[in-house]
């Protein structure tokens, strides 16, 4: 995403564009930052179509997130989750902490903690598609623009998006030397540093950019079990990351970026907590202390990943072409105590655990028309192959001896070709449509040495291909109001769980097929002083994909559902109604309702409330829930105020707030596992100066609220929390 001054010929030099131009984008965006001063507000550029356009004239929900706002929000070394309901629609969360991020878009998701689970919704950092969850966990650090794309984005993006693409673009290379270092420190011993260094080696043909990000925090957590003299405290980490780029421009006409990345990270797993929701409610026990925890087991986990992608964009004149390779791996260990306590507060205790070695392979050729009127053509070929080696462990926690293995090798592939058109057919009417054809393979090998019910050796396969498409219309009410309408179909590839801890079969599901209907409204209001953008859609899924996760035995199973259906309404609002003032306010509401009567899953087996009505055999049936993590209300809103000091500097107020309204944890329901609505706020005051200085102090989570945000349906009541009030100062120069 970019901000710049609407000029009269911005438009027509916009639709000139190239996908050449597509590379520099995040570096204008920062160039190109809004103005603070300004009193109207600037054009937002997007790149949700491939190109570079208006925000206000694709037909596709979209916010976008940069600049100061993205900073803020990720001062206090929070992961990738810091995203949750800070656009419309969307929630992220994990029970795997640092390294396993699940989002979740309009309600569609997927709550399996298993390593090779199926996510509908798609992390594109780079342009490069992140399929494997623990790839999609990579710190967004030193990044131009985050676009969150809302509803299918089959057509251009491909794999695995039908409820939508979180979208990631680097800040690149640029021919002025520049950079920053930005360093905050808070409660706990949080530190959180970024910096960044680049400009030419050879002026206009070679440029470098390269960028690194440091998190810690201290264990803030103290385990006070004095059962088993485990002194282990918890929730602590050190995380490190670093980017470098290379970009290669011989003439006009070429550019090859270098893209090179990698991450190390030793910390906690997530922790879970036992018996700390009180019986029949929602409500946190008496007495809970979230500076404390009382566990026999072991919590640690580690991550190594490297990636690499290299992005060649040729202008041929008529058409552009752009090739974009990648590779990611990571290796992985993570072991965590399931039941959260000691033996005299669980039926048993228990820990699992696992090593896991995720590969992928990516490749996408596009054509990009250029200069053809009023047609816009894209077209182009994807390849995606992935491999995952894993071994997953159940320990006794007493004698700290492996109970069960399981080791399982998965592999998947996918073919696709897709292309699209957009047709300007007046000056005030664009009809667009697209299609693409995408072809899966999977397959598992599961191996139990030991175990259960004995040692087994299964191979499953499944396959399935699929013709998603989309079909849009824009039209310029007048030259500040935009309505568009879009119907778009997706679709999630057939999946296999190899999770064969307590069963002799791995589990399996069909492809899911999404069709949405949406329409909107995007406006710019009162001379450029405001602007509103208002989405309302529906959407039918079709053999939707669900994870019977948890239960008595602590397993995962797929199934499908007959149907899942959503409709909403999305709403944003950006306004300076006076200068130095800006003030910004989103929200949704989601409505989701599986429709199925006879799919059923476990429950807890006692251990908690069913509000659910259940079947003959004590399982609950889904028909008429809500989707797991799908809170009907998501709202945020910020405010900023800057005061002029002297002649080039600026003190300065911003506060932030994030509203995710009560959901369910899991498929059935229950009173302990439906979440309270959380508010998640955060405040900053600092000074800054055109000479590139910038000091703050700020708090997160101001209210100091303390939320069940993810349970454990294993055998007792545990749950997650979410993070803690951070209190901290900042320090950042820019040159």
């Amino acid at each position: 995403m970019m901000r710049v001054e609407k000029s009269r010929g911005l438009k027509s030099a916009l639709l000139g564009m190239s996908a050449l131009s597509l590379l520099g984008l995040a570096t204008v965006a920062q160039a190109a930052a809004a103005d603070d001063n300004s009193d109207k507000l600037d054009e937002i550029i997007v790149s949700a179509e491939r190109r570079p356009a208006l925000e206000r004239e694709v037909p596709i929900a979209v916010t976008s997130i940069s600049g100061e706002k993205l900073d803020v929000l990720n001062s206090s070394g929070m992961d990738i989750r810091f995203l949750a309901a800070r656009t419309p629609s969307l929630q992220a969360e994990s029970s795997f902490g640092r390294t396993y991020p699940r989002f979740y878009i309009r309600g569609l998701g997927n709550a399996d903690f298993d390593p090779n689970a199926s996510q509908p919704v798609s992390v594109v950092y780079d342009d490069v598609a992140m399929e494997n969850p623990m790839l999609k966990a990579f710190p967004v650090f030193d990044v131009g623009a985050v676009e969150v794309l809302r509803g299918p984005q089959g057509t251009l993006f491909g794999k695995n998006t039908p409820a939508g693409v979180v979208k990631i673009d680097s800040a690149k290379p640029s021919d002025t030397f520049g950079g920053f270092a930005d360093l905050t420190y808070g409660t706990y011993d949080t530190v959180n540093f970024t910096g960044a260094v680049g400009g030419p080696i050879v002026k206009n043909v070679l440029k470098y950019r390269a960028s690194v990000n440091m998190q810690r925090r201290n264990d803030w957590v103290q385990n006070e079990d004095i059962s088993t003299k485990n002194d282990t405290d918890f929730e602590g980490y050190r995380d490190l990351a670093g980017r470098f780029q290379l970009e290669y421009t011989p003439n006009e006409n070429l550019d090859v970026l270098l893209n090179v990345h990698g991450r190390q990270l030793d910390g906690s797993a997530r922790l879970f907590r036992a018996n700390i929701i009180q019986k029949g409610t929602n409500d946190l026990v008496p007495g809970f202390d979230i500076e404390k925890a009382n566990q026999d087991g072991a919590n640690p986990q580690k991550l190594n990943s490297f990636g690499s992608n290299l992005h060649i964009v040729y202008d041929a004149g008529p058409v552009t072409v752009t090739s974009v390779s990648g590779y990611e791996r990571a290796n992985v260990f993570s072991r965590g105590d399931i039941d959260g306590g000691v033996p005299s507060d669980v039926p048993f205790s228990v820990e699992t655990g696992g090593y896991n070695s995720p590969r992928e392979l990516s490749q996408e050729v596009r054509f990009a028309s250029n200069d053809l009127g009023p047609w816009l053509l894209q077209g182009g070929l994807y390849y995606f192959n992935s491999y995952l080696a894993g071994k997953d462990y159940d320990y006794i926690t007493a004698t700290g001896a492996i109970d069960d293995q399981v080791r399982h090798k998965d592999r998947s592939e996918t073919d696709g070709v897709f292309g699209s058109v957009k047709y300007k057919v007046t000056d005030a009417l664009t009809l667009g449509g697209g299609v693409r054809y995408s072809h899966d393979n999977k397959s598992v090998e599961s191996i139990r040495d030991f175990g259960y019910t004995g040692p087994i050796y299964l191979r499953t396969s499944v396959n399935g291909g699929n013709a998603s498409w989309d079909v849009s219309a824009d039209y310029a009410i007048n030259s500040d109001v935009n309505a568009f309408v879009r119907v778009a179909t997706g679709y999630l590839a057939p999946s296999i769980q190899d999770r064969i801890t307590f069963a002799n079969a791995t589990s399996t599901a069909k492809a899911e097929t999404t069709i949405s209907y949406e329409a909107g409204v995007k406006s710019s209001l009162f001379d450029k002083r405001a602007s509103l953008n208002l989405t309302g859609y529906y959407y039918d899924t079709s053999d939707m994909q669900l994870t019977a996760v948890g239960g008595a035995s602590n397993t995962a199973r797929l199934l499908n559902a007959d149907h899942a259906i959503g409709y909403g309404v999305e709403l944003e609002i950006e306004a300076k109604p006076v200068e130095h003032m800006l003030v910004t306010a989103g929200g949704s509401y989601n409505h989701t309702e599986i429709q199925d009567p006879n799919v059923s899953v476990a429950t807890c087996g006692g251990g908690c409330t069913v509000t659910n009505a259940l079947n003959a055999q004590g399982n609950a049936l889904l028909n008429g829930n809500p989707l797991p993590e799908a809170p009907k209300w998501i709202l945020n809103a910020t405010f900023r105020y800057g005061v002029p000091v002297g002649l080039d500097g600026e003190v300065f107020f911003y506060t932030d707030w994030a509203y995710r309204g009560e959901d369910n944890f899991f498929l059935y329901t229950a009173k302990e596992f439906t979440g309270k609505a959380f508010l998640d706020g955060g405040i900053r005051v600092g000074y800054k100066n055109d000479a590139g200085y910038e000091v703050a102090a700020f708090v997160r989570n101001v209210l100091d609220q303390v939320r069940v945000i993810g349970a454990i349906d294993f055998n007792n009541l545990t749950g997650m929390v979410n993070e803690p009030r951070i209190i901290g100062v900042q320090a950042k120069y820019s040159f």
